[in-house]
């Protein structure tokens, strides 16, 4: 059988960690700027922050016949987002960053806006939120590739937090009557 070629000097990679104890996780291999990643990171945060109060203000809003199943999907989606933001949060201080949660600066730093509707608009909320959905899909893939193997990471974050989000497509275009 023949040996792999695959060889690590971990002597030297003990002593890189321990002069560079204090960039924690940040290594020298690591493939992109954190300051880059920092910033796409906190506007990832403020776009699932803005999709959790969308989500949330639409469930308490929603008034009508389907009320029921279209609140418990609003809910469940308002959840996520925000576990997503959270994890997104976590993910900034990992890597030696501030997470920015300024309400002040939410709304612009978000890649979807927020939108209110009146609460017999079960449709156009569906709607709105559908396409929030896929403007996030899109940027999230856009993220997904510029990070690559740069910060592989960060990348698997983000592929987990877009499977979800293509799952909250799917389900509200199911609400919609679509497929």
């Amino acid at each position: 059988m023949a040996k792999s070629s695959f060889s690590l000097d971990v002597s030297a990679i003990r002593e890189r960690a321990r002069e560079k104890m204090d960039s924690g996780p940040v290594t020298e291999s690591y493939g992109r700027s954190t300051e880059q990643v920092i910033g796409v990171l906190n506007d990832v945060l403020a776009t699932e922050i803005v999709c959790w109060m969308r989500y949330s203000q639409h469930a308490i809003a929603a008034v009508g016949i389907d009320r029921a199943q279209v609140v418990a999907e609003f809910q469940e989606h308002a959840e996520q987002e925000r576990d997503h933001a959270m994890r997104a949060a976590e993910r900034i201080s990992q890597l030696g960053g501030s997470p920015d949660f300024d309400p002040a600066t939410l709304a612009e730093r978000s890649h979807t806006t927020y939108e209110t509707f009146s609460e017999d608009d079960l449709r156009g909320m569906l709607k709105e939120n559908l396409v929030a959905e896929r403007i996030v899909i899109e940027s999230y893939q856009e993220i997904i590739r510029w990070l690559s193997d740069g910060d592989v990471t960060t990348r698997r974050l983000m592929e987990h937090i877009l499977a979800e989000e293509e799952e909250h497509a799917d389900d509200l275009l199911d609400l919609l009557g679509g497929k």
